[in-house]
């Protein structure tokens, strides 16, 4: 019973901080909308205050009520669908679907391409479909694989916020991408899987690549803490099916696998509290993915808005509690130019101009990339002024945009 009392006070803290959040994101938007966007920065982003008292306004008053009944609603099912989870669950780890692979589509989603990529080398015959955010680091990672090897593909932008362009799978996150492959559409999922995938593919074309997918599948569990979590298994592992190139050797794969870990599990977690560091540095970099992401092009004015003003603050939030929760320094600038410093540091310690030797390997790809995506953003200005970064990755970018790796898939 006591339990279930401490529980039942978690849900109620929960569900009052989500009708709160609710509220507030709603008034900014109707705000962002109505009265503009200078104003809007002027008078409205920047407050501290909570949601006014809009008793005032009749309309107002029935959003609040709605508000508050979808609060309550929420409440009550949280309530009762907390019961039954815990009626049902085993303190046990639970695995669920052990081994499913990304799923096959007969027929393609209907939404329109954003842009073309089109590199005439590309002889692969896989029609590949990129849903993304354009600043995304991990998309930037996939960008990057893409390009430098000479890919083909078209891409599709997701809206942030809506996220309509991917309702159709119940993989909810960005990058996803689609493989036009023996007449059916091969869904692939997380950037590093999906870079392995086709770096796999690349060097052995005579497995095709629905049957490259299946070395990596997908689980489900519940771990101790009764959280369900979801993983995808060898995702740094390249197969090369025992049979290696040449130009590498036990010890420069599992190298190239260390570093493309740490992209994802060190170098990627520094970029949120720098990019949002402060309110303007969070809506200056807002802008910015705004710019580059052609979003006046693809998204509705209040879409955009809603994506921009909304965003930029809530993510000047987030990146304080992501600072806190992966340990960095109080002057978050310090933690990621010294991720960078290891980064040059170990590649100078071995006398190459890529950490993948004289060209790069998968692992300078996946660091560029993630890199690449804070390029327009004051962080990245800071980071080229306070490390000896910029040589190698101006140089990676030349690689990239020049597709230098297409001498593989010619291969």
């Amino acid at each position: 019973m006591q339990n279930a009392a401490m529980a039942a006070l978690a849900v109620v803290k929960v569900c009052s901080q989500v009708y709160r959040n609710v509220a507030f994101c709603v008034y900014r938007t109707r705000e962002a909308y109505f009265l503009g966007r200078n104003e809007f920065i002027s008078v409205r982003l920047f407050s501290t205050h909570g949601v006014p008292n809009m008793s005032n306004s009749r309309k107002s008053s029935t959003l609040m009520y709605g508000l508050l009944g979808i609060s309550m609603g929420a409440l009550v099912g949280a309530g009762y669908s907390y019961h039954k989870k815990t009626e049902t669950q085993s303190p046990a780890i639970l695995n669920k679907n052990m081994g499913t692979t990304s799923a096959v589509l007969e027929t393609p989603p209907d939404f329109q391409i954003s842009r073309k990529v089109v590199v005439p080398a590309d002889n692969t015959g896989l029609k590949l479909t990129l849903f993304q955010y354009t600043t995304c680091p991990f998309c930037c990672k996939v960008r990057a694989v893409l390009d430098y090897y000479g890919f083909s593909y078209n891409i599709i932008e997701v809206n942030p916020v809506l996220r309509q362009q991917i309702k159709w799978t119940e993989y909810k996150k960005v990058p996803i991408v689609l493989a036009h492959v023996d007449g059916v559409y091969q869904q692939m999922n997380d950037s590093s899987m999906i870079i392995s995938a086709l770096a796999s593919y690349l060097h052995d074309r005579n497995q095709g690549l629905e049957e490259v997918v299946k070395f990596y599948p997908s689980i489900s569990f519940t771990d101790d803490d009764g959280k369900l979590k979801n993983d995808i298994l060898n995702r740094y592992f390249l197969m090369y099916q025992g049979n290696i190139p040449q130009d590498k050797t036990k010890d420069t794969i599992l190298k190239e696998r260390q570093w493309r870990k740490w992209a994802d599990d060190v170098l990627v977690h520094m970029l949120s509290p720098n990019v949002y560091r402060t309110r303007e540095e969070a809506l200056q970099a807002f802008n910015w993915f705004s710019e580059v992401g052609e979003w006046e092009k693809h998204f509705s004015t209040w879409e955009r808005y809603l994506v921009v003003y909304v965003g930029a603050y809530a993510m000047w939030i987030i990146g304080k509690r992501l600072k806190k929760r992966h340990n960095l320094k109080d002057n978050v600038r310090a933690s990621l130019y010294d991720a960078c410093n290891h980064w040059m540091k170990s590649m100078a310690k071995q006398g190459t101009e890529f950490m993948g030797g004289e060209m790069p390997d998968l692992s300078d790809l996946a660091v560029y990339g993630v890199l690449s995506s804070i390029e327009g953003c004051v962080t990245f200005q800071d980071l080229l002024q306070h490390t000896s970064i910029g040589k190698w990755y101006y140089s990676m970018k030349q690689n990239v945009q020049s597709h230098a790796g297409c001498s593989i898939m010619n291969g």
